[in-house]
């Protein structure tokens, strides 16, 4: 049995702040391996200046070279359109049922949960990771999840450094000109100077 964790996003791009969360999650909740699975297409909002899923999927894969703890899920791009994060818990549970899967969000993702495509059944497939921020502490998050669910919610917190980094903030300073050297790993970078991403 391996315990695999799960971090989604849109990933556009992928930022230090996302690896720093995805490496402090496999650190503190004893995680085999955690997952960046990025979305084909944001069931909720649409995906400003995107270069593709496909696009995005590379350069995740770009930001995790050389650390075995980190890998990447294909699941959501390859089965495109809106991605939902139950179908993709179904698909990895179906692959390998004997793997303990957690759910990787932020404090403020896991107070909208409730509003989730299927909530109940992403709770049944996986334990929920919390990365604890402001305005969205332990407390409000248990509180909110045991109103919602009773009983349901299998929940783990971590802590994670606060760090001011965006993928929409790396866009801007991407059009504007401005350098993004050390806010995404160096590959990520040559990448998107590379292939003239974000201008």
């Amino acid at each position: 049995m391996a315990r695999v964790g799960i971090l989604g996003g849109t990933f556009n791009p992928p930022h230090i702040a996302h690896l720093v969360c995805a490496s402090e999650a496999a650190a503190q909740l004893d995680l085999d391996r955690v997952l960046l699975t990025p979305v084909a297409t944001p069931p909720h909002k649409a995906a400003s200046m995107d270069p593709g899923p496909e696009e995005r999927l590379e350069l995740c894969r770009l930001a995790i070279a050389g650390d075995e703890r980190l890998g990447i899920c294909d699941r959501e791009v390859k089965r495109g359109g809106p991605s939902y994060t139950v179908a993709t818990l179904r698909e990895l549970h179906e692959l390998a049922p004997e793997d303990d899967l957690t759910f990787i969000v932020g404090g403020d993702i896991a107070l909208g949960l409730p509003s989730w495509h299927e909530p109940e059944a992403v709770l049944d497939l996986a334990t929920l990771a919390v990365a604890e921020r402001s305005g969205a502490g332990r407390h409000d998050v248990a509180e909110r999840l045991e109103q919602a669910f009773p009983g349901q919610a299998r929940l783990r917190f971590f802590d994670m450094p606060r760090m001011d980094v965006s993928s929409s903030q790396i866009r801007r300073r991407v059009t504007a000109g401005r350098c993004i050297r050390y806010l995404v790993p160096d590959p990520v970078a040559e990448r998107i100077t590379r292939e003239r991403l974000y201008t």
